[in-house]
């Protein structure tokens, strides 16, 4: 549990508006009583969550997300509870003494292995070992503060992390790591006479290494670690958990490929930054990107394979409506080359002046074309308009089709004429959202657990009425909500859910039952119908039962008994 009081944190929350909070992450827009945004918590093209400010709740109605700030904060930040009320707290202006704000921590074997081989890694580079490595990171102008603030470390020749670990953990566990190996002759280490640069979760914990070369010849300049339990490259941004608040702060991000390009810009006081760390952009990642910052930058490498990257990446973000800008770098540079060959000022300028997505687009649609030849320019305006179509931006679609009608000398509705409807419309059409299909036993416990969140006059029929829920989920929320109710005199759906610290499968069942059920009023008819489904389910459940056991009694007593209690249950369904 936390270390707040109910009544503290009901004041935290009434400190802001929680229009006021979630408007500085995404845009609303005001429509009757509410605000309407894009949910940030799934794939939503057209304004589908409503905050409320009266109820200071806000929920999705296509996804089913509901919570009050600190939920939002929570889920868009990917924090604790405590820190996201940590935060509201400082934004009313509310001096709290909780301590300190202990990030979200796994505990698992495999989260132990890496925090101890981290220490393990960072001491070798401050010994006398590490001398000819930390050399060669100063030549590269990486200086201390930055060896301490990314935790750099180095992995000696001799195989004593394997034996370190081995001692300590299981060894199925430590083989899991990918940080040791076994064959014939026992456990040796994965790494070895490599500087060691650590990879870690969305909270910061490490989970992987890269580890590169710096005394000798060797065909992979950087080893990875393999793919583990708790290490998905895909699901990952490198300094995402140092990059977070400072891309809030801007309302900017800015993408690279590598992480030494991350470290180069962070060394020059760049610190909205992070890194895909090679791989294509998966939607994880691109949904990660879109709650850094309204601004996405992509600054990929100068070369070919950083251009078709990018090209990869802007495509990805356009999915889920987030229209990037792009830098290119000169001499086929990669960011952390760029920043050292021509300084931190003309990479600042770069950032300062990014080109637009479709900009970008058009010139890598040139490549290898000639655009004096009508094929080459036929070829060019198709790839163009499949481009157009992935935009979502009217204005920059517009621009990008008078700029290129003027560059080829060719009327607008050339282009206009043979543009379809725009992706996310196609997609939008395709996949329409169906409610759950669910029985009228689910749809009832469902809605009146819906109204129990809402109404104390329903709180008091369940409690009166209702002697069993069979959906456990729903069950345990009623149960929750009821004893909330005995504890506080009152319900708040968003007392409530602060008051079960957004339990995870509390939150869950919630989600679905608000995704499930939209009107607000209820008639008492209404909820004695669904009390009256509820008990008929449980009625049909115990004749079922108790018809099962009669089959298996030989006693004519007994089984008339049963048979008795069979008859006065089917009565009572009938009056039901």
């Amino acid at each position: 549990m936390n270390m707040l009081s109910q009544e503290k944190i009901v004041e935290i929350r009434n400190s802001v508006n929680i229009v006021d909070v979630i408007s500085s992450y995404i845009p609303l827009t005001p429509k009757g009583k509410n605000y309407f945004g894009v949910c940030p918590f799934h794939d939503d093209t057209n304004p589908s969550m409503s905050v409320s400010p009266s109820r200071q709740i806000y929920k999705c109605f296509s996804c089913g997300a509901t919570g009050t700030v600190f939920k939002f904060i929570m889920d868009y930040e990917n924090i604790s509870f405590i820190e996201a009320v940590k935060k509201v707290a400082d934004l009313g202006g509310i001096s709290v003494n909780i301590g300190k704000v202990h990030k979200k921590q796994n505990h698992t074997e495999l989260h132990q292995i890496y925090d101890l081989s981290l220490k393990f890694y960072i001491n070798n580079l401050n010994t006398a070992s590490g001398k000819e490595a930390k050399e060669y990171l100063s030549k590269r102008n990486i200086n201390e503060d930055i060896i301490k603030e990314f935790q750099i470390g180095l992995a000696l020749k001799k195989d004593t992390l394997s034996k370190i670990l081995i001692k300590k953990f299981k060894p199925e566990e430590v083989l899991k790591s990918g940080l040791v190996g076994k064959n014939d002759y026992g456990y040796y280490d994965m790494f070895y006479e490599r500087i060691m640069f650590p990879l870690y979760d969305l909270d910061g914990n490490p989970i992987a290494y890269s580890g590169r070369i710096y005394n000798r010849e060797d065909n992979s300049k950087y080893f990875n670690t393999r793919e583990t339990e708790i290490f998905k490259k895909g699901e990952l941004l490198y300094n995402y958990h140092r990059a977070k608040n400072e891309a809030r702060r801007k309302n900017q991000v800015i993408i690279m490929e590598g992480f030494m390009d991350v470290i180069r810009a962070y060394s020059i006081g760049i610190k909205n930054v992070v890194a895909t760390m090679g791989t294509a952009v998966t939607d994880i990642q691109a949904h990660l990107i879109k709650r850094m910052g309204r601004e996405v930058i992509l600054c990929f490498d100068g070369d070919e394979a950083g251009a078709k990257a990018t090209m990869a990446c802007s495509n990805e973000l356009l999915k889920i409506g987030v229209t990037p800008k792009v830098i290119r770098l000169e001499d086929d540079l990669d960011p952390d080359e760029y920043i050292r060959k021509y300084g931190q000022a003309a990479f600042q300028k770069k950032i300062d002046n990014p080109i637009s997505v479709m900009d970008f687009k058009l010139s890598y649609l040139k490549i290898g074309k000639d655009l004096n030849s009508s094929v080459d320019q036929a070829k060019y305006i198709s790839e163009l308009i499949t481009e157009l179509n992935k935009i979502d931006d009217d204005i920059l679609r517009d621009l990008t089709i008078k700029k290129v009608a003027t560059e080829m000398g060719i009327d607008e509705s050339l282009i206009r004429n043979h543009l379809g409807p725009k992706e996310k419309e196609i997609k939008k059409v395709k996949k329409i959202e169906q409610p759950p299909r669910t029985d009228k036993y689910e749809k009832a416990e469902s809605s009146l657990i819906y109204y129990m969140l809402r109404s104390p006059e329903v709180i008091t029929m369940y409690n009166n009425k209702v002697t069993y829920i069979p959906t456990n989920e729903y069950r345990l929320l009623a149960r929750e909500i009821s004893a909330f109710y005995k504890n506080f005199g009152f319900i708040s759906e968003a007392d409530f859910i602060d008051y079960i610290e957004c339990d995870p499968e509390l939150m869950d069942t919630i989600n679905k039952i608000n995704k499930s059920n939209t009107k607000e009023n209820y008639t008492l008819e209404e909820i004695e119908d669904y009390i009256n489904v509820i008990k008929d389910y449980n009625v049909k459940k115990e004749i079922k039962r108790l018809t099962n056991k009669m089959k298996n009694l030989t006693d004519p007593l007994d089984k008339a008994k049963i048979a008795e209690e069979i008859v006065g249950l089917k009565r009572s369904v009938i009056n039901v």
